[in-house]
């Protein structure tokens, strides 16, 4: 690394963290400008070839269940194999999601690559990349440093995811200006796609990809905090099976057909809602230190859920981006710290475990409901999934505070 850039990386990563997590905060920040696009551009190009919006559902709900399959792996056997190999692997997974989508047709094929694949139609990570990159993170920082890494992962993620929802207007510039068919300028995007997961697989096969700590090296199954895991997972999959009726993907189909709003528009929106969302989690860390990693989960979120509700009442289209753009300026403060929450409460050897066996639940939680979303967007009550998210998650807020405001975390 030379010196110009060893700099840059030192004033980015917060005091206390080693350089190396500067290849998982790069491989997050190409992953996210990926998922920004394609989370709009995946039901418009799934209704441009004749599916409809149960389908359009089902495929989100398969992208979603093998990542939760996947993840489960790592989380059973991940500890035997080389995390960097790990990740290689899913970087090369990437490549192949992103020529399928741009070649094949049929719902049946693409149903199966969606599956196997590594498309995230939702607003957050919900790959095998998550628990592999959260554990690299961990190893690489501690105690307030460790929550401020986090924060700078989610902000990342958030903020790149929110340049390429702009990017899902290319397609229809492409169609003005340079004459090419719709269908090809968007299955060009899912090329770039692929692209992109080259560039994430040369970040892991770099030698200083590797992390300064053997801790990963160290990994082992559940073992003491097995107990605390599994309430936090149960906990979790609430919240998520209610993410999971509007994950990025259907909320662009409830703007293009409640709303009205063009791709392009929606690009727009996904972008401004992205960057409101990166502010407060830049912002988590700070509050976090202030009012502890559990209020700060539980006490922005509520007021989110609040807005999503209103949002899906609103009279108006105006009135509803208000909302819905208020509720992103708070529904992401959790992100950060709930990973931070996560990795105090167990042993560093079970990290990676825990990190899969929270996310696992998670993701299949939320695998179930963009169907369901989907089912309800074609019976014609397409506001009632932002209605029952927001309630959904009201509860799990207030139980989850319930159940946890009695532990001491403790730094490890």
């Amino acid at each position: 690394m030379n010196q110009k850039a060893g700099l840059g990386i030192s004033l980015f990563l917060p005091d206390g963290v080693t350089p190396n997590a500067f290849a998982v905060l790069a491989s997050r920040s190409l992953r996210a400008f990926a998922d920004g696009y394609i989370a709009v551009l995946l039901p418009v190009y799934l209704l441009s070839i004749g599916l409809n919006t149960l389908q359009v559902g089902i495929t989100a709900t398969a992208t979603m269940l093998g990542s939760a399959l996947a993840t489960v792996a790592v989380g059973a056997w991940g500890h035997r194999f080389a995390s960097r190999r790990l990740l290689q692997a899913a970087a090369l997974l990437m490549v192949v999601t992103g020529a399928g989508f741009a070649v094949l047709s049929s719902f049946g094929a693409l149903l199966v690559v969606a599956f196997v694949g590594t498309l995230n139609p939702s607003s957050g990570d919900v790959s095998v990349f998550l628990p592999l990159e959260h554990t690299r993170l961990a190893a690489s920082a501690s105690g307030h440093a460790r929550t401020s890494l986090f924060a700078r992962y989610s902000v990342l993620g958030t903020s790149f995811a929110a340049i390429g929802a702009l990017a899902a207007a290319l397609p229809q510039w492409l169609t003005a200006h340079l004459q090419m068919p719709p269908q090809p300028a968007l299955r060009s995007m899912f090329a770039l796609y692929g692209a992109l997961g080259l560039l994430v697989w040369w970040l892991y096969r770099r030698p200083g990809a590797e992390t300064a700590s053997t801790e990963s090296d160290r990994a082992a199954p559940l073992g003491p905090s097995r107990s605390v895991v599994v309430r936090l997972a149960a906990l979790f999959s609430v919240d998520a099976f209610a993410g999971g009726l509007i994950v990025n993907a259907l909320l662009a189909l409830w703007l293009l057909q409640r709303l009205g709003l063009t791709p392009a528009q929606a690009g727009v929106f996904f972008f401004w809602s992205g960057l409101l969302s990166a502010a407060s989690q830049l912002a988590a860390p700070l509050v976090a230190r202030r009012f502890g990693l559990l209020n700060t989960m539980v006490f922005t979120h509520i007021p989110s859920n609040v807005c999503l509700v209103l949002a899906a009442l609103a009279p108006g289209a105006p009135l509803a981006i208000g909302f819905l753009l208020v509720r992103s300026a708070l529904s992401q403060m959790d992100v950060p710290t709930r990973t931070a929450y996560v990795m105090a409460v167990v042993t560093p050897a079970e990290r990676s475990a825990a990190a899969s066996f929270t996310a696992v639940p998670r993701s299949l939680a939320a695998a179930v409901s963009p169907t369901l979303s989907g089912a309800l967007f074609a019976l014609g009550w397409a506001s009632l999934p932002l209605i029952a998210c927001g309630v959904l998650k009201t509860a799990y807020d207030l139980v989850l505070w319930k159940a946890c405001r009695r532990d001491v975390l403790r730094d490890r």
